[in-house]
């Protein structure tokens, strides 16, 4: 039976507001707390006054585990009166069912209003972002998703997005902002303005939790769970800008999971209801399949996508870290129902596990390989879940290691312009990787191998011994992982070609546009891996001459 967001949780939501601990001098928007390494945690920029300060939260983990995919253009505003109700009148047909009060109505519609003001005043970068999020939550309105329960963060990212663009400065691409009394992250998405980072959120109240850091846990949580918006039966965190494709309102399995972890854990910690009902509730995008949810049925059980919008997408570090999740909510609570959500994923992941190791390097989806920063995450998450299964699934404390964060978002393909050829996939195990012959290892072997794939020189093979002058040619080679690759070829102490590409593992190539003149060459091909490591081959290339054409005859 899918969760219900009912009233018990209304009533677990009020008995937040009571719980407030003493905030202590130090905080994740102040000075580092000396209890806190200095080598952990990532920088934010926080807006102050008219302007923002700098500032190292021990407790947020790092901004993105590699580089995000390129933003959709900013929406332009829809043709509402073909396409749905305006945000003003979105909020008053909700107003006249009793959906939600006059005054509530009357605040998110000054809202609104101060953005439009403030929108007609900016110009250059800044009306470029605050105009993304006007026209987001146009199409929010316009496509009837203003909800009761999503005004809060709608609302919300609209406020933060005319305090930021009114007084903050310009930030860096994918840059962490944060603001004054709240533990909340956020993050700048070019062209998208300022949202909400839930990854970040969360994985910060797992560095709270595993820091001891109760009153800051709280602050987080407390922040965190009345932005929930009902989903697929029970509650979710979403994302309200578009990314990779996708369109708001939209959520992920991998912040989903994180949130399951740090609730839970909050819970145990500080005994509030209201984070134990929270985390039962958010049970219910892994019930449902997308777009609401993130479960795609599989023979061996389920699989937890990482995008709602993309269940064609099999990104595995998003589906390993949604297993940690539903592995320590379920053995911090007992609850049934989260032990099922586990097993139906642990089934299929020690699966599809082994189609993710290359024999060389790992592969980020069924597409193509992890960049250094996704390697490393996926290594960790699985490290993390060799930790709670090689126990034979034995109850685990409410203790442990604490969550990580990450990018929503995923890198593309590795190909790069210069090389041709094809790479690898997931849809089978790939050469080199044999699966252990007893299964409750698959996770602690697969993170042991890539570890130790960070440590190992690319392997490089020549395949290509002969070209023909005159002819545009492709000179092929075979590569063991991802690697930035350098073709030179020289004819004696002359180089007559050089380039380079980042390039993906498998048989590639590189174009010599123009083999002129027919001899003996060298042909030299290096790689150097993500982590540094580096290899070079060098082979004989023949160059023959073209064959001359018969003259015609009379």
């Amino acid at each position: 039976m899918p969760l219900r967001r009912c009233a018990a949780l209304a009533a677990a939501l009020a008995a937040i507001a009571p719980f407030v601990l003493a905030r202590p001098l130090t905080s994740a928007h102040g000075s580092v707390p000396a209890r806190a390494p200095a080598s952990r945690g990532s920088t934010e920029l926080v807006l102050a006054g008219h302007g923002a300060r700098v500032v190292h939260n021990p407790y947020l983990p790092a901004a993105g585990a590699g580089p995000a995919p390129a933003p959709a253009p900013a929406p332009k505003p829809l043709a509402r009166a073909a396409r749905g109700p305006s945000v003003p009148a979105a909020l008053a047909a909700l107003a006249t069912r009793g959906a939600i009060t006059s005054p509530a109505q009357q605040a998110y519609l000054a809202e609104f209003n101060s953005a439009q003001r403030l929108l007609g005043k900016l110009a250059g970068t800044r009306r470029v972002e605050l105009g993304a999020v006007v026209a987001n939550v146009e199409a929010m309105a316009a496509a009837g998703q203003l909800i009761p329960s999503r005004l809060p963060i709608v609302f919300l990212t609209l406020q933060r997005n005319v305090q930021w663009w009114n007084t903050g400065p310009l930030p860096s691409a994918d840059e962490r902002v944060g603001f004054p009394g709240s533990e909340l992250v956020w993050e700048y998405y070019p062209g998208q303005g300022i949202e909400l980072q839930w990854l970040g959120t969360f994985g910060e109240a797992n560095g709270y939790w595993s820091a001891g850091e109760r009153s800051q846990l709280a602050e987080v949580l407390n922040e965190a769970i009345p932005l929930a918006t009902d989903r697929a039966g029970g509650i979710a965190w979403e994302y309200l800008f578009h990314f990779d494709g996708g369109a708001p309102p939209w959520t992920s399995g991998l912040s989903q999971g994180t949130a399951l972890q740090a609730l839970a854990r909050g819970w145990a910690m500080l005994h509030v209801a209201a984070y134990r009902t929270a985390a039962s509730s958010a049970l219910g995008i892994f019930q449902t399949p997308p777009p609401a949810g993130v479960r795609v049925a599989t023979p061996a059980g389920a699989t937890y996508v990482e995008y709602t919008y993309a269940p064609g997408d099999r990104i595995l570090n998003g589906f390993i870290q949604a297993l940690v999740g539903l592995y320590d909510y379920t053995h911090i609570t007992g609850d049934p129902l989260g032990a099922q959500l586990f097993a139906a994923g642990d089934a299929e992941a020690r699966l599809e596990v082994p189609h993710y190791d290359t024999g060389a390097w790992s592969l980020y989806d069924q597409y193509g390989e992890s960049d250094l920063s996704y390697h490393e995450l996926l290594t960790g998450f699985l490290q993390n879940l060799c930790a709670r299964t090689s126990a034979s699934l034995s109850p685990l404390p409410a203790t442990g290691t604490t969550g990580p964060t990450g990018p929503t978002g995923p890198t593309g393909g590795t190909g790069a312009s210069g090389a041709t050829g094809t790479t690898g996939t997931g849809g089978a195990a790939a050469p080199g990787s044999t699966p252990p012959a007893n299964p409750d290892e698959i996770y602690c072997t697969t993170a042991a191998r890539f570890t130790a794939y960070l440590h190992i020189k690319p392997v490089l093979s020549m395949l290509t011994t002969r070209v023909t002058a005159g002819r545009s040619a492709a000179v092929r080679f075979h590569l063991s992982k991802i690697s930035t690759v350098t073709l030179t070829i020289a004819h004696g102490a002359r180089t007559v070609l050089s380039t380079s590409a980042l390039v993906g593992y498998g048989t590639r190539a590189f174009t010599w546009p123009d083999p002129a003149r027919a001899g003996a060459y060298t042909v030299t091909v290096s790689a150097t891996d993500l982590a540094g490591n580096h290899a070079s081959v060098s082979a004989p290339l023949t160059v023959t001459a073209a064959a001359r054409r018969s003259p015609a005859r009379a």
